[in-house]
């Protein structure tokens, strides 16, 4: 949108406005060189066109962005009660027992950490391969093992502005057309700060012309914030298109690394005795010293194998807090047979993850998330009035150009 008015302003500038405005709006010094008007030709046709057909998605994910971004805060807080030793841990087995009785002939695919919460949440389902969006939850506080009152996460408002984020409530095919749009988004954001170039040497940075019509004054708020939140809206793109990418991810890092990990034990098919997941998760403590277990699949579950545990462990750092390590446990005797780096491809999917979303620097730098996400939306919605008023405009140019020509 913004090329659409600004080449607009650019072109007609000198026949809308009034003459105390001619000196400030003249055209752009290299549109008298040939080559040089050819590329801003170019550039503008990228940035109207791809900004005009993802904006309405942009908008979306602006909107449906902006509570995810203090999801921790508007999510389940459960209450948690003092303990004397912080560092306890009561017994997982215990707790999935637990979990199973409030749901007979359901299985656990899957033990969840919370990042920030002292808290474990079991989820049961008809299958160990079961869709995410089936589990019910179990919470527990891991120090004492006692079951908390929490609504489920897949339900309620933070859930529904989730899903329109993810994928629309389609599955991988929005995921993917919402990656396709943030593409374009990208080139929207690139195309923009090029044409930004030649337009800030004919207006102060931070002018708003106040004299002359009310799309010049949209045309330089709009400029005015789009150069603002320039870098912030292209890494929240960027890593947006990234995170698009995760079941893709997912499956390359299943049926290779995952496979090349349970080669490396002898398992000779599914055995009838399982090791018990406390068992399991010392045994991995053990063997990753310095690390937090941060989620445990179980054998059968999409991300182990019907012979293994699988544990994704992080560390304890800003940064690698949100790498995945993962370790593999043989299921029969609770052994760690594997533990190795996630690659490279699956890194780029977690460093990108909380830069998308702002949560790595607490409440602070979410609120600076927060008021970029709605300079944003200011962006996004002048650029479409900018864009219909320039069509409004140009109906009545036409008629007078037609009648002319018909005299």
């Amino acid at each position: 949108m913004k090329a659409r008015a600004f080449s607009s302003e650019v072109d007609t500038g000198s026949r809308q406005e009034n003459a105390s405005n001619q000196k400030s709006r003249a055209p752009f010094r290299f549109h008298r060189n040939g080559n040089g008007s050819s590329q801003v030709r170019t550039w503008s046709w990228l940035h109207k066109w791809s900004s005009l057909i993802c904006t309405i998605f942009a908008l979306l994910l602006c909107l449906t962005g902006l509570p995810l971004i203090f999801r921790e805060e508007l999510g389940p807080n459960p209450a948690l009660e003092r303990v004397d030793d912080p560092h306890a841990r009561a017994s997982v087995d215990t707790m999935i027992a637990q979990a199973l009785a409030k749901r007979p002939g359901e299985v656990v695919p899957y033990v969840f950490y919370d990042r920030e919460k002292p808290i474990v949440k079991i989820p049961t389902a008809a299958s160990a391969t079961a869709a995410p969006d089936t589990f019910f939850y179990s919470v527990f506080d891991k120090r004492t093992g006692k079951a908390l009152a929490i609504d489920q996460p897949n339900e309620g408002f933070i859930y529904v502005m989730l899903r329109l984020h993810v994928d629309m409530f389609s599955g991988i095919k929005g995921t993917l057309f919402l990656g396709g749009m943030g593409v374009l988004l990208v080139v929207s954001i690139v195309s923009g700060a090029v044409l930004y170039g030649p337009f800030a040497r004919r207006v102060k940075f931070g002018e708003v012309r106040k004299q002359g019509s009310n799309r010049l004054r949209w045309l330089d708020l709009h400029n005015l914030l789009g150069v603002i939140a320039l870098a912030w809206f292209g890494i929240v793109s960027l890593t947006g298109v990234i995170n698009t990418l995760a079941a893709p991810i997912e499956l390359m890092w299943q049926s290779n690394q995952l496979l090349e990990m349970a080669a490396q034990a002898d398992a000779k098919g599914a055995e009838t005795r399982r090791a018990s997941v406390d068992d399991v998760l010392a045994e991995v403590r053990a063997a990753v010293p310095g690390m937090t277990i941060l989620t445990l699949a179980l054998p059968g579950s999409p991300f182990s194998t019907p012979n293994h545990y699988a544990a994704f462990l992080t560390g304890d750092t800003p940064l690698t807090s949100r790498i995945l390590k993962p370790a593999l446990v043989d299921a029969t005797n609770g052994k760690v047979v594997s533990v190795r780096d996630m690659p490279w491809y699956a890194t780029a999917l977690f460093v990108s993850q909380p830069l998308h979303f702002g949560d790595y620097g607490g409440l602070p730098l979410k609120i600076i998330w927060a008021v970029l996400d709605l300079i944003t939306v200011i962006i996004l919605v002048s650029g479409l009035y900018l864009w219909i008023a320039k069509r409004r405009s140009a109906k009545p140019a036409t008629i007078a150009f037609e009648a002319r020509l018909a005299e």
